[in-house]
């Protein structure tokens, strides 16, 4: 790894830390792509609305959550549904709407993905002395201003 010379405005520095704090996140999720069932990124998002929803919601409402296209919304709940991690109900209020919600599978898509980055995070700090581990996350907490 290259250390840079801080310049007087510390960019050099700030650009190396969000390329690896961006790195690292790539990587935490790239390990978590490969946990047993995994969908896609965008699916994961889908099923992490559902579950802090915890609650059926209407397409329309998980597209303004996840920031999507309807149409886009409406492929990744028929590919989710497709696989048995969510399924659509009627909506008790309005006959023309449905309401998406989380399965059993879907909620251990959801655990799996956790456990895999959990995972994939002590790893990397395994790579690290413990007083090493507890200064970094101490720097960290700084850094979020916590």
């Amino acid at each position: 790894m290259t250390v840079h010379s801080p310049d007087p405005h510390g960019d050099d520095l700030a650009d190396e830390f969000l390329e690896l704090t961006y790195g690292l996140m790539r990587d935490l999720r790239r390990d978590a792509s490969e946990a047993p069932g995994l969908t896609t990124p965008g699916q994961v998002r889908l099923l992490r609305a559902l579950r802090r929803a915890d609650e059926p919601r209407r397409p329309g409402e998980l597209a303004v959550d996840l920031d999507v296209a309807a149409r886009s919304i409406t492929a990744k709940v028929d590919q989710a549904e497709q696989d048995g991690l969510v399924r659509r109900l009627p909506d008790p209020t309005d006959r023309r709407a449905t309401l998406v919600e989380l399965t059993d599978a879907g909620r251990a898509v959801l655990d799996a993905v956790a456990s895999a980055r959990h995972e994939g995070a002590a790893a990397r700090l395994d790579r690290l002395t413990p007083d090493e581990q507890a200064r970094l996350v101490a720097l960290l907490r700084r850094v979020r201003g916590l």
